[in-house]
């Protein structure tokens, strides 16, 4: 045991415990209150918090363990299609915005299927919704949870199954414990263990390797395709990487568990102020982190497994003590993302699924049990799933992203924007995209992607031809958002009755 770098660790997983059970106090105890808090966190989110809860769940373990190591296997061209993740965060509030905030508000959504429901009316569209969450967020999770395992393995030398065991311990107990409000302000505390050790590390590494030129030189003698835009073997595509840009950027405007945070925050200047602070944040920590991973090749050279990277090199080229700080860095990444995921699949389940088909009249009592029972459940399932990982987990996590945006980019977006969007369109749309991109994964994986795009590219605008086509081929007519609250509330009242 390299105690001089747990010991930190252990500090900061301790720190987080406490949160997690002040987290659980300051829920709701009853009523539709547990429902916001736990899977919403009120509705009370600041600019500061709201920005580093999006970041800190967007910046996973495939941005702290997994890229790296895609970047020290290909070079400087992955820095490149990494970088294209900047903009995620202002691309999902500005186009979001406040109109999502406000009909969340208004219609007391608590997740995106809530949304969806109201705006297209259709049990379809709900089971096609939760379907797709649970599915292709059981991916993303148990990435998450194979990264953790990895750099608890990297970091004691214990076995892989030891340490996964040991990581899912820890998550389990606070996210279930603390819910969504323990997931923010955690996120906040991580989000800022991350800027920080991803700094330090950098200027660790680049000391290490003798300066900048020194390390660019050595990678040039090693081989001069790492310094270009296209990747060790010259496989990076310009078709390649310009689709890349729909799965990390515009793309991610489709992703739940980034979706839902902009239902959480509390004002407009609230809104404003991520918009700057999560930008900024993301750039520094992917571009840091992506050039650890290059820099790292000279001063450690072959490492067989990518996604052990950063832990390596960070025992390599700190004092112990010093690593164990830094090392929380991903620890925070990986336990923020996967408490995330955890709390979205959940509230899928308990809210969208149970309470809306199951049993709508069960009491709250039941529903705690319930969204307690089904987090812990939930979280089981994903330890058994990572038992047995990939040797580079970031290529499960894209898996995810593009099912997930595949199937919600065109429900989300036109829903708000387009008057003419009705169930036949989102039902078309969610399953052309779902089943294109899992049909293209497939093709891809066997004979190299088609056209050289990547996979998620063609499924999402085949998903956008569905959506259109399917709108106007079976009822044009427009949408009002005041008229369908109307009618909602007359439905309830009867119901009621």
């Amino acid at each position: 045991m390299n105690w001089p770098v747990i010991i930190p660790m252990l500090v900061f997983l301790v720190i987080i415990f406490f949160i997690g059970i002040w987290s659980s106090r300051k829920t709701a105890a009853s009523g539709d209150g547990f429902i916001q808090d736990y899977f919403l966190g009120g509705r009370e989110l600041g600019g500061f918090v709201l920005a580093m809860t999006m970041v800190a769940t967007y910046g996973s373990a495939s941005s702290f363990l997994g890229g790296p190591g895609t970047a020290y296997t290909m070079g400087f061209g992955w820095i490149l299609l990494a970088m294209s993740q900047v903009v995620t965060g202002y691309f999902v509030l500005m186009i979001l915005g406040k109109k999502f905030a406000i009909l969340a508000r208004r219609y007391n959504a608590i997740t995106l299927v809530d949304f969806l429901k109201m705006r297209y009316q259709s049990t379809a569209v709900v089971l096609l919704s939760a379907f797709a969450i649970i599915v292709f967020l059981f991916s993303a999770m148990a990435a998450q949870w194979i990264g953790g395992a990895r750099l608890v393995e990297s970091l004691t030398g214990i076995s892989y199954n030891t340490a996964l065991f040991i990581f899912a311990i820890s998550v389990l107990v606070y996210v279930t414990i603390g819910g969504f409000r323990a997931v923010a302000v955690t996120d906040a505390v991580q989000g800022g263990v991350m800027v920080v050790g991803t700094f330090v590390l950098l200027v660790a590494v680049i000391i290490a390797g003798g300066g900048i030129p020194n390390i660019i030189g050595d990678l040039v003698s090693e081989n001069p395709n790492l310094i270009t835009p296209y990747g060790n073997e010259g496989n990076l595509s310009k078709a390649y990487v310009s689709s890349f840009w729909i799965l990390v950027g515009v793309g991610v405007v489709g992703l739940p568990q980034i979706a839902v945070r902009s239902m959480s925050y509390k004002s407009s200047v609230s809104m404003h102020r991520a918009l700057i602070i999560g930008t900024i944040v993301t750039g520094i920590i992917m571009l840091n982190m992506h050039l650890i991973g290059v820099f790292a090749r000279p001063i450690l050279p072959g490492i067989e497994v990518g996604d052990t990277v950063i832990p390596l090199i960070s025992m390599e080229v700190l004092p112990a003590w010093l690593a164990g700080i830094v090392l929380a860095a991903p620890m925070a990444a990986i336990m923020s993302t996967v408490d995330s995921l955890l709390i979205l699949v959940s509230s899928t389940v308990v809210k969208d699924v149970y309470l809306n088909y199951i049993k709508p009249d069960a009491s709250m009592k039941t529903v705690k049990r319930a969204s307690f029972g089904v987090t812990a459940v939930l979280g089981i399932i994903v330890y058994m799933l990572a038992l047995n990982p990939p040797d580079l987990l970031i290529f499960l996590n894209l898996f995810a992203f593009g099912g997930l945006e595949a199937a919600f980019i065109w429900p989300i977006v036109m829903g708000l924007y387009w008057k003419y969007s009705n169930k036949y369109g989102a039902i078309a749309s969610m399953i052309i995209g779902i089943s294109s991109y899992i049909a293209l994964h497939f093709y891809n994986q066997a004979n190299g992607n088609l056209f050289g795009l990547h996979t998620v590219a063609l499924p999402v605008l085949l998903s956008f031809l569905a959506f259109v086509i399917g709108s106007l081929a079976f009822e044009r007519k427009a949408y009002s958002f005041k008229q369908a609250r109307r009618e909602q509330l007359k439905h309830e009242y009867a119901t009621e009755e």
